[in-house]
């Protein structure tokens, strides 16, 4: 594409050099650029992109869009762009670049703190069993009408996100279901987007390493919301007491879902067990796989979502019984003893309150609950204590161990966690760093009819220590140790 077509997208302060020459593609990562590329320098979290624009030009850019005008000239040849906010003009630029995929196809947006794969993953295996090609942007796994792209975010950046939206809309999706995390709308990954719909599920305490403070954290949902045009919808979470501050200034049209209190979409728990529950949907009733009333909130804003896009209230109902829940998030594994084993990706307080309770409401003290706990390195600091008071409050016994440490002593993270707890709770409380062997004990304490609770990581098959991910799988070692 041209550049000054390109930059049709962007508002320009300054330029020089030939704005009529072709660009191959776009880059903000310097190691990544080749020749003819144009490169965006963005101040980063980690890194300032201007400081490597010698770098990019050296690997073959012919453009920079920048906002902070470089010292020394530019080579002949390179062109210089500046802009008064690079990490906005990106989003804006790739989706140019890309051919403006949203417009060519219905994109749908979930954000909040817990429940945004499962809702975005179960949108995406909704509309396909539908008839409809659809594309998947999520924690888990990125997907094109059925072919997995691995992911490292929730929401990747703007030109990796353009780049697959745009290989969607090649590919014909008429759909594409998004997980839109705090910081993809705080650093502008989704600028250039167009959505014809968001979903809200709730807000707790998240990323306040990145965001410090809750306000900060609510503001950048609520932007998303903000942003929303009118024509599109938005769905919110009512027994969430954010529910309605993420739309109180949104364009889009506004529908409500809640268990507990009227709104347009209403739901019930009419019988549940480990194996499902019996619900009411807006007065139909429907038999799913699924487990906790967090999940029928789930299923509720999916069905919500569903008909706002159009479909019918039986056709929903049908599809939604033959769902499954997504990898990671309340799995259930049963031992020949009759031990349940339950690997969910809860790593947050609220989250991991959902599942115990969901997992004390079903047991009715038939049995113990068994914890497996732990917190990530480099995050939230002030959630560990708080992961701990939870688990214990809530379990027979818990195990603290290791979660991913990253950069962190994996002891230190632990001892934050126990910091929470006073000489009481720790009495329920046993800490064992490796986490293999962390699980194997829960496991081997667990006797007939005992529920053990993996919780943290869920889906993911892999720790990360010191920068290195190691292979890592709570599933298998839960099989290894019920030897099944």
């Amino acid at each position: 594409m041209k550049l000054d077509i390109l930059l049709k997208s962007v508002s320009v302060v300054r330029a020089s050099g030939d704005m009529d020459k072709e660009i191959a593609g776009i880059n903000m990562d310097s190691r990544l650029v080749a020749p003819g590329d144009m490169f965006v320098a963005v101040k980063g979290t980690q890194a300032d992109g201007h400081a490597y624009i010698g770098k990019a030009i050296e690997k073959g850019a012919v453009a920079v869009v920048c906002e902070a005008w470089p010292e020394e000239p530019l080579p002949d040849g390179v062109a210089c762009v500046q802009v008064k906010d690079s990490e906005s003009a990106v989003g804006r630029l790739a989706t140019a670049f890309y051919g403006d995929p949203t417009s060519k196809m219905e994109l749908v947006g979930v954000t909040g703190t817990n429940g945004k794969t499962t809702i975005a993953t179960l949108l995406y295996n909704m509309f396909r069993a539908l008839g409809y090609k659809c594309g998947l942007c999520s924690t888990v796994c990125n997907y094109i009408d059925g072919e997995p792209v691995p992911t490292e975010h929730t929401t990747p950046d703007p030109v990796t996100l353009n780049r697959l939206l745009g290989r969607m809309a090649d590919e014909g999706c008429k759909y594409a279901f998004m997980e839109v995390s705090s910081h993809a709308v705080a650093q502008h990954r989704i600028a250039g987007l167009k959505f014809a719909g968001g979903i809200f599920t709730n807000l707790t305490r998240d990323h306040l390493d990145y965001h410090k403070t809750f306000e900060n954290y609510r503001n950048a949902k609520k932007a998303f919301f903000d942003g929303l045009p009118k024509g599109a919808f938005a769905v919110t979470n009512t027994d969430d007491r954010n529910g309605m501050v993420m739309v109180q200034n949104t364009r889009a049209t506004v529908k409500t879902y809640s268990l507990r209190a009227a709104a347009d979409f209403k739901a019930k728990v009419l019988e549940e067990s480990f194996e499902g529950m019996y619900i009411e949907i807006n007065g139909r009733e429907v038999s799913v796989p699924f487990i906790g009333r967090f999940n029928v909130s789930n299923l509720l804003a999916v069905y919500a979502a569903a008909l706002c896009m159009g479909r019918q209230p039986e056709e929903v109902l049908v599809v939604l019984s033959t769902l499954h829940p997504v990898n990671g998030r309340f799995e259930t594994i049963r031992s020949r003893e009759g031990v349940t084993a339950i690997v969910d990706y809860a790593h947050t307080p609220d989250a991991l309150v959902n599942v115990l309770s969901t997992v004390n409401e079903i047991l009715k003290h038939r049995g113990e609950v068994i914890t497996v706990c732990g917190a990530g390195g480099n995050r939230d600091k002030g959630k560990r204590p708080l992961m701990a008071q939870e688990a214990v409050k809530n379990s027979d016994r818990v195990v603290i161990t290791s979660d991913n440490p990253r950069f962190e002593e994996p002891q230190a993270i632990i001892d934050d966690m126990l910091a929470g707890l006073d000489k009481a709770q720790m009495r329920k409380v046993v800490a064992i760093v490796d986490r293999r062997e962390a699980i194997r004990t829960a496991c081997m304490m667990a006797r007939p009819g005992d529920v053990v609770l993996v919780a943290g990581k869920g889906h993911e098959d892999y720790q990360e220590v010191k920068g290195v991910k190691h292979h890592f799988d709570d599933h298998e070692v839960i099989r290894e140790a019920f030897g099944i």
